[in-house]
């Protein structure tokens, strides 16, 4: 089996390696899965695909995670810098001073940056090789002061949100999200709280729609398939005195069997670079089998995106709530 994506391509004409290889922040690729034994990723679906071969898998949140890096270390650089950032930083924080590591990534997606990354961190840098319009270097940890900084706090529609870079709408509300909640304000009953509606937040990113719906007494479960959109939401309602369940989900298998009054969701249609409509289908078509007799999923969208003849297969009949040429809000 050959590498299919560029950057693994890049590794895969590399000597033969004398340890076992650790993957960091990885595209899904089943050569690599093959070579390494083991990953670290906050996405899930990663880690799945890593567990299904019975391979090592882990979120940088899990205590195990930095300690099972053993071996030959590769950090594949991601698109958002700040979150390049950040693993390189927990990388030096995990690893001994001078554990050699391995920075591999596109050229369209960053990895030209990364030599000034690593001198402003006083880390050495040798070009390794350059093809597939990707590039890889080497550079040894250095220890520096631990820190929480990378996480950003602002305030938003009356709360205050706690954001991971790499997570949806970093460091501010986008113009959708505004949207779907300006629609939700005018749709939603008064809601006693004795009485509250079950609320699932589908692909929760950094809590904004959790915490808004918490904040007016519904009882909120909020997923993503992304360990720092979980952390970001836990962080969100905690910081704002609010209760809701925060899980990491690839859509609903989390929720086996559970049923929602209310399902609300922005959904992501971009996997890095690349458009993916697939959990956004996912999330249409199986929301029926996870809501109430009377339940309604609510979901908004940029308005180029095919979600009306997917909510139209999936439920018959749908609506459009607001329309501002950009985004539409639809029920169903």
């Amino acid at each position: 089996m050959s590498a299919q994506t560029p950057a693994c391509q890049l590794l895969e004409r590399q000597p033969v390696r004398h340890g076992p290889l650790w993957v960091v922040g990885p595209p899904l690729d089943p050569w690599l899965i093959d070579q390494s034994a083991g990953v670290i990723s906050a996405d899930l679906a990663v880690l799945d695909a890593w567990r299904a071969r019975d391979k090592s898998a882990f979120s940088p949140f899990e205590e195990e995670s930095v300690e099972s890096l053993a071996g030959e270390v590769v950090l594949f650089w991601p698109k958002a810098h700040q979150l390049g950032i950040w693993w390189l930083e927990w990388l030096c924080e995990g690893l001994p001073a001078d554990t050699p590591i391995e920075v591999v990534g596109e050229h369209n997606g960053g990895i030209k940056r990364v030599p000034k990354v690593l001198a402003e961190r006083g880390m050495e840098c040798d070009k390794l090789d350059n093809a597939r319009r990707c590039s890889l270097f080497a550079t040894r940890t250095v220890k520096r002061a631990s820190g929480d900084d990378v996480w950003t706090r602002f305030d938003a529609l009356g709360l205050t949100l706690i954001s991971h870079p790499g997570v949806f709408g970093h460091g501010k509300v986008d113009e959708g999200t505004r949207l779907l909640l300006d629609v939700l304000d005018g749709e939603l009953p008064s809601t006693p709280l004795s009485t509250p509606l079950r609320v699932l937040d589908m692909g929760c990113g950094d809590g904004i729609i959790s915490a808004w719906l918490a904040h007016r007494g519904h009882q909120v479960t909020a997923v993503d398939v992304s360990a720092f959109a979980v952390e970001s939401t836990q962080r969100t309602l905690r910081v704002n005195g609010l209760e809701g369940r925060v899980l990491q989900s690839d859509v609903f298998s989390a929720l086996q069997g559970e049923r929602f009054d209310l399902i609300v969701s922005n959904p992501p249609f971009h996997q890095e670079r690349d458009v993916s409509y697939g959990p956004s289908q996912r999330l249409i078509r199986q929301a029926p089998a996870h809501l109430t007799s009377a339940g309604q999923l609510m979901l908004v969208a940029n308005a180029f995106l095919p979600y009306p003849d997917l909510l139209q297969s999936a439920f018959e009949q749908f609506q459009t709530l607001a329309d501002n040429r950009r985004f539409r809000v639809y029920r169903a």
